[in-house]
């Protein structure tokens, strides 16, 4: 797998959600750029064929840790795209970075069954509306995976992308662990900040490299919104396909990560990883 795009490369196109600030997410995404680039360096491979950008897109990667969010934006933001990511309420409630996601039109997700269905309409219209791609991560949280392989996550994904009859690309990501630990669920003081502040020095000094592979859209032909278990065949295409482009990212740990976090749960084991 070669790299199309590492750090120092500029993206061919870039363009912004529509937003009446797009001016100040794009201030938001140059200056992640350099963020990222304080902890390691970044190798993006694929891409996202030009014919799927003006329609109903899902990006969907795995999830690995606290800091992939920030490689996400910036491999995005290099291949020449900015989606809207869907996010738990939590971010978005924080000062200066949530105030910058609410206005360039990030989703909220609360905990809930009714706001959890209120997010997933809100989710399927902007889709729809086809005013930039959809970031969503189907397995819903960090995994837990003892190997850091996907965890079995959730339906959610296939049935937004179904149900706004949108093309679905697989994101595969590796390295953004080693940015920093995954500390602890819930921040109640420094002692629960200084762990994650002090991986992150760390990083700057080891310089890990971060890999986010765009894979080939997720073939859902046959598959229907109002059919009885379409959504968890869709789900089990998304998944099988985001493994297996991890695999090809990281052929020197196909069972346990090298990087060691004490403070990762690995209660799970994967059922995409034979």
């Amino acid at each position: 797998m070669v790299a199309l795009y590492r750090d120092g490369d500029e993206p061919t196109r870039r363009t912004g959600p529509a937003s009446p600030i797009a001016p100040v997410w794009r201030g938001m995404l140059e200056t992640n750029r350099g963020f990222v680039a304080l902890a390691g360096n970044l190798e993006v491979t694929g891409s996202v064929p030009r014919e799927l950008r003006d329609g109903p897109l899902v990006l969907a990667p795995n999830h690995i840790g606290v800091f992939d969010p920030f490689v996400l934006t910036k491999a995005c933001y290099r291949i020449g795209i900015a989606p809207k990511f869907m996010l738990a309420a939590g971010l978005l409630d924080t000062p200066v970075v949530g105030w910058g996601l609410r206005h360039a039109g990030a989703l909220r997700v609360e905990r809930g069954q009714s706001t959890v269905l209120e997010s997933f309409a809100k989710a399927v219209e902007a889709i729809k509306l086809a005013e930039a791609p959809l970031l969503v991560y189907p397995e819903g949280r960090v995994t837990h995976e003892r190997g850091m392989w996907p965890e079995r996550g959730k339906t959610g994904v296939a049935r937004i992308a179904l149900a706004a009859n949108a093309k679905v690309v697989p994101v595969s990501q590796w390295g953004a662990h080693e940015a920093a630990v995954w500390g602890t669920e819930t921040v109640k003081g420094w002692s629960d900040v200084k762990p994650v502040l002090a991986s992150f020095v760390r990083a700057m000094v080891r310089r890990p490299t971060f890999k986010v592979h765009f894979g080939d859209p997720v073939d859902l032909s046959g598959l229907s919104a109002d059919k009885p278990g379409d959504a968890v065949r869709a789900h089990k295409r998304i998944m099988q396909a985001i493994t297996d482009n991890l695999v090809r990212l990281r052929p020197d740990e196909p069972d346990m990560p090298a990087f060691h976090d004490p403070t990762r749960p690995t209660d799970t084991v994967s059922p995409w990883r034979s």
